[in-house]
Order: structure tokens, then C-alpha cells, then sequence
């Protein structure tokens, strides 16, 4: 049997993000996926992930998983196979981001978790496509099902967030880099950044695709995913 696949969704996402990704690849390994939802920074999270995780295990983590991930990575170097940056961001919050999310809280503490989801966070995702409709609706269903508590707790986590270049330049393990062409929140050159950061590595962009491509182009995806599993 490969070494694990440890899976960290993004915000108010789990395992459903990886849905096209565990059929794949389950089938000669174990796949797990890892929540993020009972503390408010990054440290701690990666704290308890580590503590459930296996001995060792390749690391994929998209968005905010992606940033849990590099934590993972700096916490525990040698546990860590190999390591997938999807979408993600590797620099700390900036002030303006982190002052925008006090309104957020705010709606979603006064019971307008939909309203934030469907307004203000999941319409920046997606790039344009036949099946956005259907994406969208899967987000806003693992939103529902995560709730608001978990919304405040990874909004204070990515507050807080540190800035991981430096854990980046001491990765030394088969690393992919990759990201949607359209992705608006995690634009293409904080890939190329993280590119450039780890000796390497392999960049990806993937056309046709936004903040979520495991979802929106789920065979591409694979496809990257499955050569840095196999280097």
C-alpha cells in the first residue's frame, strides 16, 4: 500500500471538496481528510491535525487547507512525503482583509451565515461554467453543514495567520504547486512566488477554472495530482 493522502479543505468546505479526488485515488491508498473547525488559529489547527495524522503521509491542502498545510510542514518537516499548494496563499493576512472580516463575523454571529456565503464569499470562487451552478450549491451545503461557529473560528485563524515563505524555503520533498487561471482570491503569482520559494517544485495552472478546481476540473486536477504522487 502508497503512503496515506492526508486531504485539508478550504474554508467552510470538507471532504466533498476532494469528492472527484477520493474516487480517484482511493483506490490504492488511504485517504483522509483532516477538519478545521475547533480553533481559532493556525497553529493549533495544525496541532490537532498532526496529533490524528499517520506517522508519515503525503499533504494536499487547498485555500485555507493550504495554509494549514505549510503550518503542518513547519511543525513537522519529516513527517511530510510530499506536499500539493492548491489555491492557497503563503503571506500573512493584510490589515485590510483581516478588518473586513469583523462585518462578517458580525452577519454570521446574528444568524446570516447564508447570506455571507451566498453574497459576499462563494460568487469570488468560480470561473464561469456549465456546472457552476451545481458547484456553488455543493458549497453552500457544506457551509450549512459545518455552521457558523465554524466560520468564526477559521475567519480568526486566517486573521491571525503567519507569513510562511520562509517555512517554504526549506521544503525538501516533491512538491506541487497549482492553481486555477482564473482564481481571483489566490491569484496566479502568489503560485508563481511559492514556485520560485521551493526548489523543485512543479507549477500548474489549470485553464477554465477559479478558486476550486478540484471540483471544476477535476480530471486536470488528477491528472497533476497523480504525477506528483507518483515522483
Amino acid at each position: 500500500m502508497k503512503e496515506p493522502l492526508l486531504l485539508l479543505p478550504g474554508m467552510m468546505c470538507d471532504a466533498r471538496l476532494y469528492g472527484p479526488q477520493i474516487e480517484a485515488f482511493s483506490h490504492d491508498r488511504a485517504i483522509l481528510t483532516a477538519p478545521q473547525n475547533d480553533h481559532d488559529t493556525v497553529a493549533q489547527l495544525a496541532q490537532d491535525i498532526l496529533a490524528n495524522a499517520p506517522p508519515s503521509f503525503a499533504l494536499a491542502g487547498l485555500s485555507m487547507g493550504g495554509i494549514v498545510a505549510m503550518e503542518v510542514y513547519r511543525q513537522a518537516p519529516k513527517r511530510v512525503t510530499r506536499l500539493a499548494l492548491l489555491d492557497t496563499n503563503p503571506k500573512a493576512e493584510v490589515k485590510a482583509v483581516a478588518k473586513n472580516r469583523e462585518p462578517q463575523i458580525a452577519k454570521v454571529r446574528a444568524g446570516q451565515l447564508r447570506a455571507v456565503m451566498r453574497d459576499e464569499m462563494k460568487p469570488n470562487y468560480l470561473t464561469d461554467g456549465p456546472r457552476m451552478g451545481q458547484i456553488l450549491d455543493l458549497c453552500m451545503a457544506m457551509a450549512d453543514a459545518l455552521g457558523p461557529e465554524v466560520f468564526v473560528n477559521q475567519s480568526r485563524a486566517l486573521q491571525s495567520r503567519p507569513d510562511q515563505q520562509d517555512t517554504l524555503r526549506q521544503v525538501n520533498v516533491p512538491t506541487l504547486i497549482l492553481c486555477g487561471e482564473d482564481d481571483a482570491l489566490c491569484p496566479i503569482h502568489r503560485h508563481a512566488l511559492m514556485h520560485e520559494l521551493i526548489p523543485g517544485s512543479t507549477f500548474k495552472i489549470v485553464q477554465n477554472a477559479g478558486h476550486l478546481p478540484t471540483l471544476e476540473q477535476p480530471d486536470i486536477t488528477n491528472e497533476a495530482l497523480a504525477q506528483w504522487l507518483n515522483q
